[in-house]
């Protein structure tokens, strides 16, 4: 039976990757710093994902075990796998890729050639590179030859709401009916293992584009307003007539940008929208404003959500006057449990908006600036 490493027992994780690949037939081992998520696993060796959606439904996941991923166990068990994924953050990448490299070495000393890949699950932008550059910085230079040789890193693109839905079995999970999981087909090493819900794909970039700029552009918007406004929910927030109209706005820009940039057809990617805002409006997954906000620094970065696709939009001389209101939305996130949000709203009370601006986006267009600060002193009203 093939074999599967999950880093990260978490919502995600359990709920997407880690179910998918059991349906798969893999028997899945969930690697995880949470004891108590791990003792669980083992326990009850299963778990349900509730599909709450217009179609309801109750999957059972079974051939499943967990292991410390902080312990030495957890080498042995990615040396004898023959597919890990992640679902850590990416900020964790680097925390788990001594472990990974390690385990490459052990196959190495094992004489093992049988290819092996590695996919992060993570909402970035080519998260497995990212993580393949963590795990040679932990490699010697026989350990890099190995994995050169016998080691896939495949790029991809995931999309699926799991929101922290508390169940009576607490490693039960609550999830959307859509998804998507798009893996680049020329990152893999050897035979292409078939997954159920895996797409394979050449243009990654586009899709990843396509998902982190039209989902993780509504959707933190949709957040920032709600927190500013008072909703606590996704559901609630998008269902207040001026937010909605904000973020349908500020998505069609982000779209029109990505149509000039990938030659999207624009009635799909407008039926794709509609479908997006669709997603937002489930009243089942209760999804929080301020869970979805979090991490502001980040999604403000000018690679991510935000920032990238308006100077994609703005390159090309396409309004962008509603992503300037996220943007601004994003800076007034203020969450005492968030460090990045201390973080970002010290930085605005020592320099200022315009200067804070600057140093987190990257902007340097006066005009576009100029609009941020305005949106952001309209919104402090």
């Amino acid at each position: 039976m093939r074999k599967a490493v999950q880093f990260g027992a978490g919502n995600i994780g359990r709920g997407f990757i880690g179910a998918l690949l059991s349906q798969s037939g893999y028997q899945v081992v969930f690697a995880d710093v949470v004891d108590a998520v791990i003792d669980k696993i083992n326990e009850d060796k299963s778990y349900t994902v509730h599909v709450m959606d217009v179609a309801c439904e109750d999957q059972k996941i079974e051939n499943i075990r967990g292991v410390n991923s902080t312990k030495p166990e957890a080498v042995e068990e990615i040396a004898d796998a023959d597919l890990v994924t992640t679902a850590v953050g990416l900020v964790v990448l680097p925390k788990i890729a001594p472990t990974i490299a390690a385990a490459i070495e052990k196959r190495m000393e094992k004489g093992c050639d049988t290819p092996m890949n590695i996919i992060a699950c993570e909402n970035a932008i080519r998260g497995t590179s990212q993580l393949k550059k963590a795990v040679y910085d932990n490699l010697g230079e026989e350990g890099k030859a190995f994995a050169d040789k016998y080691v896939g890193f495949p790029d991809c693109a995931v999309d699926r709401i799991v929101p922290p839905v508390k169940s009576e079995n607490f490693i039960d999970v609550v999830v959307e009916e859509y998804y998507e999981w798009d893996v680049e087909r020329s990152g893999f090493k050897g035979e292409i293992p078939v997954i159920t819900g895996m797409t394979l794909v050449d243009d990654l970039m586009a899709y990843i584009e396509r998902k982190l700029f039209t989902l993780n552009t509504g959707h933190c918007i949709t957040s920032y307003l709600g927190k500013l406004w008072g909703f606590p929910t996704i559901d609630a927030a998008i269902a207040d007539e001026k937010i909605y109209g904000i973020v349908s706005s500020a998505m069609k820009e982000s779209g029109d940008g990505l149509i000039k940039k990938h030659g999207f057809d624009a009635e799909a990617h407008a039926a794709y929208i509609k479908k997006i805002i669709g997603r937002f409006k489930n009243p089942y997954l209760q999804d929080d404003v301020t869970r979805v906000g979090r991490e502001p620094l980040r999604k403000l970065s000018p690679t991510d959500r935000l920032i990238s696709p308006l100077t994609t939009a703005a390159g090309f001389g396409l309004p962008v006057d509603h992503l300037l209101v996220g943007v601004a939305a994003a800076l007034h996130y203020d969450n005492p449990e968030d460090k990045q949000s201390v973080e970002l709203q010290e930085k605005i009370s020592a320099n200022g908006v315009r200067k804070a601006l600057m140093e987190v986006t990257g902007l340097t267009e006066e005009k576009l600036l100029d609009t941020v600060v305005e949106e952001y002193n309209k919104l402090s009203k």
